[in-house]
Protein backbone atom coordinates (compact mmCIF):
# COMPACT_ATOMS: atom_id res chain seq x y z
CA UNK A 1 0.00 0.00 0.00
CA UNK A 2 0.81 3.34 -0.49
CA UNK A 3 0.85 6.36 1.33
CA UNK A 4 -0.67 9.75 -0.28
CA UNK A 5 -1.89 13.21 1.63
CA UNK A 6 -4.58 15.00 1.18
CA UNK A 7 -4.94 18.42 2.25
CA UNK A 8 -7.53 18.75 5.51
CA UNK A 9 -6.62 22.59 6.20
CA UNK A 10 -9.11 25.28 4.39
CA UNK A 11 -5.87 27.11 2.32
CA UNK A 12 -2.65 27.70 3.02
CA UNK A 13 0.65 28.60 1.15
CA UNK A 14 3.52 26.26 1.23
CA UNK A 15 6.59 28.36 2.57
CA UNK A 16 8.62 25.81 1.54
CA UNK A 17 7.61 25.51 -2.23
CA UNK A 18 7.72 29.04 -3.65
CA UNK A 19 4.16 29.98 -1.80
CA UNK A 20 2.37 27.23 -3.79
CA UNK A 21 -1.36 27.31 -2.68
CA UNK A 22 -3.31 24.39 -1.43
CA UNK A 23 -6.77 23.99 -0.78
CA UNK A 24 -9.02 21.61 1.33
CA UNK A 25 -8.98 18.48 -0.51
CA UNK A 26 -6.36 19.13 -2.79
CA UNK A 27 -3.47 16.01 -2.79
CA UNK A 28 0.20 16.72 -0.91
CA UNK A 29 2.57 16.69 -2.61
CA UNK A 30 1.78 18.43 -5.77
CA UNK A 31 2.75 17.06 -9.34
CA UNK A 32 6.78 17.30 -9.30
CA UNK A 33 7.42 17.99 -5.25
CA UNK A 34 9.64 15.72 -3.29
CA UNK A 35 8.87 16.73 0.22
CA UNK A 36 11.35 15.26 3.50
CA UNK A 37 9.42 13.39 5.75
CA UNK A 38 10.21 15.82 8.15
CA UNK A 39 8.32 18.26 5.95
CA UNK A 40 5.06 15.70 6.07
CA UNK A 41 5.27 15.38 9.85
CA UNK A 42 5.28 18.85 10.18
CA UNK A 43 2.42 19.30 8.07
CA UNK A 44 0.72 16.21 9.43
CA UNK A 45 0.79 17.94 12.91
CA UNK A 46 0.35 21.15 14.68
CA UNK A 47 4.04 21.76 14.82
CA UNK A 48 3.87 24.10 11.65
CA UNK A 49 3.35 28.41 11.68
CA UNK A 50 -0.35 27.76 11.43
CA UNK A 51 -0.14 25.18 14.60
CA UNK A 52 -3.06 23.29 12.74
CA UNK A 53 -2.87 19.78 10.94
CA UNK A 54 -2.71 20.73 7.19
CA UNK A 55 -2.63 17.33 5.73
CA UNK A 56 -3.62 13.58 6.28
CA UNK A 57 -2.72 10.30 5.38
CA UNK A 58 -4.78 8.35 3.14
CA UNK A 59 -3.68 4.14 2.04
CA UNK A 60 -3.85 4.10 -1.72
CA UNK A 61 -3.97 0.37 -2.94
CA UNK A 62 -1.23 -0.02 -5.83
CA UNK A 63 -2.86 -1.73 -9.05
CA UNK A 64 -1.27 -4.45 -10.51
CA UNK A 65 0.04 -4.33 -13.04
CA UNK A 66 -0.50 -7.44 -15.97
Amino acid sequence: MEEKYVVVYDIWKDLEDDNHIYKRGDTYPREGLKPTKKRINKLSSKKNKIGQVLIKAVKVEKEDKE
